[in-house]
């Protein structure tokens, strides 16, 4: 298989991004979304850590990554791994879960599904999001992450906030310091100074919350700054400076190892997407 990738976002819910890829040599830098990740297995294998979990993804099956869960991801086999992959965000899950009765939003503790019925409609929405009229495509997703929720989300998970002493606040804190600073280069006296805690405190931290090293999670909110200054139109160098990457090819490196695709491809997306919205 040659590798290539696809993205575009739906034609009903424009902040609701679509994969489709095929990789063979391509690894994934442990990384987190602010959307879940439902993936798709057409072909091949792909082997991932999902959370504390290993996974090998075979086709027909189903991985699931929730909101700021770390996961990366390689091929589990000779040959690599195709798959269909959408980025639902919280407020349309939400707005589902509630349609079914339930309050919150639905977590999923299983990060690898194997079920036939859904993974068929999975796949007829991921295909009918190319639809141009938008009613078929809204049906097949809905119907799709509904039978999804319905089979397969934890409800028992709802609501459960981890305690650390304090460490909920000073991620918090983190967090606000990474959006406030998104240029500076950082370092764990910035953070552990902050928080006043020591620099081990800031590693365990950040592990506990995230999964990641301080440096993967500033890296991660960089490259989510410079995918919304590309989606607002900045140029792709534009983008790259405002968040901090002041070697474009670096930029493009890192945007790649951890969205699959390169600045570019998702630039091209979003001007699809401006030019049907503007139409």
């Amino acid at each position: 298989m040659a590798e290539f990738t696809d993205f575009w976002l739906h034609p009903r819910f424009s902040d609701l991004g679509m994969l489709r890829a095929t990789f063979r040599d391509h690894k994934y830098n442990l990384h987190t979304h602010s959307t879940y990740v439902i993936a798709l297995i057409t072909d091949g294998c792909e082997r991932a850590r999902i959370g504390n979990k290993s996974v090998r993804a075979t086709p027909g099956t189903i991985a699931i990554v929730n909101p700021e869960e770390c996961h990366d991801g390689e091929a589990g086999a000779e040959g690599g791994w195709s798959y269909l992959t959408f980025y639902p965000t919280l407020s349309l899950m939400r707005s589902l879960y509630e349609e079914l009765g339930q309050t919150g939003v639905p977590e999923f503790a299983c990060p690898h599904v194997d079920d036939h019925e859904l993974a068929n409609s999975f796949y007829l929405a991921h295909t009918m999001s190319r639809d141009s009229e938008g009613l078929g495509a809204e049906t097949a997703l809905i119907d799709a992450l509904q039978l999804l929720i319905l089979r397969h989300s934890d409800s028992t998970a709802l609501g459960r906030v981890p305690t650390f002493s304090g460490a909920g606040e000073r991620v918090r804190l983190y967090e606000e310091l990474v959006r406030e600073n998104i240029t500076a280069e950082f370092d764990l006296d910035f953070f552990a100074e902050a928080a006043g805690v020591s620099r081990f405190q800031v590693i365990r931290d950040f592990k506990k919350f995230s999964g990641l090293t301080p440096a993967a999670y500033v890296r991660n909110h960089k490259l989510r700054f410079a995918a919304s200054k590309i989606a607002e139109g900045f140029s792709l160098a534009e983008a790259g400076l405002e968040a901090g990457f002041f070697d474009q090819s670096h930029f493009s490196r890192v945007f790649r190892a951890v969205n699959g695709m390169t600045p570019g491809t998702f630039q091209s997306a979003i001007r699809c997407r401006s030019v049907v919205v503007s139409s």
